[in-house]
């Protein structure tokens, strides 16, 4: 896997529920962002990353599962001037699975929401989509 050499700002936000450690759902996003920067906040996990290759799994993964369709869709469908953002099932994320949602109450316990930023988004949704 080659990684662009591309600026980006890569944040993901996730709900921590009453009834939830949150603990855990640090885990969670850490399984698959593991070059983040992770802070609890109130009722949620906010988690930041400047490097591409925090993306690494989730390029892995949607390799592997041939998704490229998916998620470059999801991409497209969210992309608001040089800003994008899609939904991961969070329990899956716990259990280091990638689970791409396109509505948030797919994640019963509420989605981790992913959004990239980047003066060169479409180069950054072109290297998703034509993982290979």
């Amino acid at each position: 896997m080659k990684i662009p050499n591309i600026n980006c700002k890569i944040e993901m936000i996730c709900p921590v529920n009453l009834s939830e450690n949150p603990e855990k759902v640090k885990q969670a996003i850490s399984n698959i962002f593991p070059f983040s920067e992770i802070k609890n906040e109130n009722f949620s996990i906010k988690a930041q990353s400047k490097e591409l290759r925090s993306l690494e799994k989730i390029y892995e993964a949607i390799t592997l599962s041939q998704s490229q369709k998916s998620y470059t869709r999801n991409l497209e469908n969210n992309l608001e001037g040089d800003t994008t953002w899609f939904f991961l099932n969070k329990q899956a994320a716990f259990v280091e699975k990638i689970a791409i949602c396109d509505e948030p109450e797919e994640s019963p316990l509420g989605p981790i929401k992913v959004t990239l930023t980047s003066s060169n988004i479409d180069g950054i949704i072109d290297w998703i989509a034509f993982a290979n």
